[in-house]
């Protein structure tokens, strides 16, 4: 082995071992030949995911902000950043994941990325809207879900939103009457209606998975926040667009005391 192939791989092998130390990776990052989680239990993981669904985003990203929220190792805020993002910011409430992704970032040219501690329940401490907010693999793991999407509408959303969640149940969609009276209760039988099914102890054995909606649940809620769905990209994601909040009329939307 001459000199320079002895670089190489004494360079691999100290990147190797800087990724074990701050492992276990969720996210599959290429990190110039080695990669976080070449063993993930999903495989290339989320970029074979996302490659399902790359083509429905805008390529070229110039001059506009992002909001990645629960960016864990930063996959996706380096995606952004690539296609030319201007000011990209990550937040995630677990502290070893902002570890990861300023090393991936850092480790591929993306220093510019800003990572922060911050709860989607906080974003309102932001104080700006964003352009795109991806908001992917997070409904499922919070306990208030819905509270969630109506921060992120009133606080940061300020056009476009990338949203993912884990489904289960039918991918049934039933064609919903504006209201029913009182002593209809079929309807909630229907495989097509909106369920949030609640997970009281494990799911895949982690506690923080708490509500997995059906597919009519995870649409009904957008809407119901304020999102209009423009494209359901992939099978669990969808591309939308923040709108009017439907029940404005009635008085405030999300009540939560801002942070910061």
């Amino acid at each position: 082995m001459n000199l320079a192939a002895r670089s190489i791989a004494r360079n691999e092998s100290d990147l190797r071992a800087r990724i074990d130390a701050l492992g276990p990776w969720f996210h599959n990052i290429d990190l110039g030949g080695v990669w976080t989680a070449p063993d993930h239990f999903l495989g290339d993981y989320p970029g074979d995911k996302f490659r399902r669904f790359a083509a429905s985003l805008p390529e070229d990203l110039t001059g506009k902000t992002v909001l990645d929220i629960g960016c864990n190792a930063g996959f996706y805020s380096m995606e952004m950043k690539r296609r030319g993002a201007e000011r990209v910011i990550g937040i995630d409430s677990d502290d070893r994941y902002l570890e990861q992704a300023r090393f991936a970032a850092a480790t591929l040219g993306y220093d510019a990325i800003e990572f922060r501690n911050l709860s989607v329940y906080d974003v309102a401490a932001l104080g700006e809207k964003f352009d795109v907010v991806i908001f992917m693999g997070v409904l499922y793991h919070l306990r208030h879900p819905l509270l969630a999407l109506d921060l992120i509408h009133e606080h940061v959303a300020g056009d476009m939103m990338i949203f993912q969640s884990l489904q289960r149940g039918s991918s049934n969609v039933t064609a919903l009457e504006a209201d029913y009276p009182f002593e209809e209760t079929d309807i909630f039988h229907e495989s097509g209606y909106p369920k949030l099914h609640f997970v009281e102890r494990e799911y895949a054995h982690d506690w923080t998975n708490w509500w997995v909606p059906n597919r009519a649940c995870a649409e009904a809620m957008l809407r119901s926040a304020g999102f209009a769905i423009e494209t359901r990209a992939e099978d669990e994601v969808y591309i939308c667009r923040r709108s009017e909040m439907p029940y404005a009329a009635y008085g405030p939307g999300a009540v939560y005391p801002m942070k910061g």
